[in-house]
């Protein structure tokens, strides 16, 4: 017997590009870019001092305490809402699962932080005490449980009521994807009707900025903002970090039918690997990135040549878009000078645990819209970066079968394939 088909009926986005999936979609394909000055700290000296803010009203959803909602920190403030609205577009607030125990939740998220001015400042009003404690910053009974990376998932299912299998993702920039993957899978084992999956993360503060500086990964171009981020350009020199949430509703088409829900795409194959290569860097053969295309091609039973676009990791980094672009090749063979590439990053930055979630459902609304997102600022394409990248601006395009790509710190790879529904 044949395992359900999981089928995506409800999308939900906070971004740096809008507070709702709907604003954020409509200026994605329009070109605008949400890369600029860094006002949420005063990161005077710093290396990069530039960021996409989601720099939007954070309210709470409708019907639940403000109270409460203001209590948790601003990564599952923005899980809250972007959940909310899959759910409400999914239609469940009219219909919901009759059985919460077959509710469930996957959530890509990494553990909350303290801003690195908050240690910076004890450090200097304590630093001729004897003892170190003074540095660290106070944390509150009631405060040290949210900072946990599975407070989002936690707090998405007290939300719904969602009884069922619940996960947390913690994978770096993978987890957004490793979640819908999940997802996939408890729906096609039988273990759930409905899981809400999607991914959050808040990266603009001090300490975020300044270790991926350390790093050396992200773009120094601060006179220049929004031209920073450009993926598969020549001159690129690193990606811009952004905030914000994204998160779908994967249901079996069995349960969506007999509720009469709206289909808006299948999720039909997922593929994951780790490089085992080096933590910050991607292998110059492709080959774990490989592996997750080749595998959740073959997860979704069908050839490469039927793939018609990708929605690319595509960070801005020299070497993350050239490994990328050489897994490409391999997984897809003479078939990939045919398909389609963008990145989303050069728009939105660098959402890391929520950006497999975002750009999956920018990958869904480009099978529905038959409209692909652009890459931005791809000015002078790397000559090694040799796709069809739809430099500047969308494309009209008919696709059937798109992947969705993610490629994480540490050498997670993950990769979604998503069909478009027409039935």
């Amino acid at each position: 017997m044949a395992p359900p088909r999981a089928v995506v009926t409800g999308m939900g986005a906070f971004t740096p590009l809008g507070p709702d999936l709907a604003s954020s979609w409509a200026r994605l394909v329009a070109g605008e870019i949400a890369v600029g000055r860094i006002t949420r700290f005063d990161a005077t000296g710093f290396a990069t001092g530039i960021a996409a803010q989601a720099d939007f009203p954070l309210e709470a959803p409708p019907g639940m305490d403000p109270g409460e909602f203001a209590r948790f920190d601003r990564r599952t403030r923005m899980a809250l809402v972007a959940a909310d609205a899959a759910w409400r577009d999914a239609g469940l607030d009219a219909s919901p699962p009759a059985d919460p125990s077959r509710l469930g939740v996957s959530v890509g998220a990494e553990a909350a932080r303290k801003q690195l001015e908050e240690v910076a400042d004890r450090y200097f009003r304590h630093r001729h005490a004897d003892s170190l404690l003074p540095v660290i910053p106070e944390i509150g009974r009631d405060e040290f449980p949210r900072l946990a990376m599975a407070v989002p998932a936690q707090a998405i299912a007290r939300r719904f009521g969602a009884r069922g299998p619940s996960r947390t993702s913690s994978t770096a920039c993978t987890s957004g994807s490793q979640a819908l993957g999940i997802a996939l899978r408890l729906v096609r084992r039988g273990e759930a009707d409905v899981v809400i999956a999607g991914g959050c993360d808040a990266l603009v503060e001090a300490f975020m900025v300044m270790g991926f500086s350390l790093l050396g990964a992200l773009s120094q171009r601060n006179d220049d903002p929004r031209r920073a981020s450009r993926p598969f350009d020549a001159d690129r020199d690193g990606f811009v970090l952004g905030e914000g949430a994204g998160f779908l509703v994967v249901e079996s088409l069995e349960h969506a039918r007999a509720r009469g829900a709206r289909v808006l795409a299948e999720l039909a194959g997922y593929g994951s690997s780790n490089n085992a290569y080096r933590v910050t860097d991607s292998p110059p053969d492709g080959g774990g990135a490989f592996e997750a295309m080749a595998g959740a091609v073959e997860d979704a039973g069908i050839p490469a040549t039927e793939v018609g676009y990708v929605n690319a990791h595509g960070t801005s980094t020299v070497m993350n878009d050239l490994s990328e672009t050489l897994a490409i090749h391999r997984a897809l063979g003479e078939h990939a000078r045919a398909v389609t590439v963008s990145s989303n990053k050069g728009q939105i930055g660098h959402l890391v645990a929520a950006a497999g979630a975002v750009e999956a459902a920018f990958t869904v609304l480009a099978l529905r819209n038959g409209l692909l997102p652009p890459t931005a600022n791809l000015d002078k394409p790397d000559p090694r970066c040799d796709l069809d990248y739809v430099p500047h601006a969308a494309r009209r395009a008919e696709v059937r079968y798109a992947l969705s790509n993610s490629l994480g710190f540490g050498g997670s790879n993950a990769t979604v394939a998503l069909a478009r529904w027409d039935r």
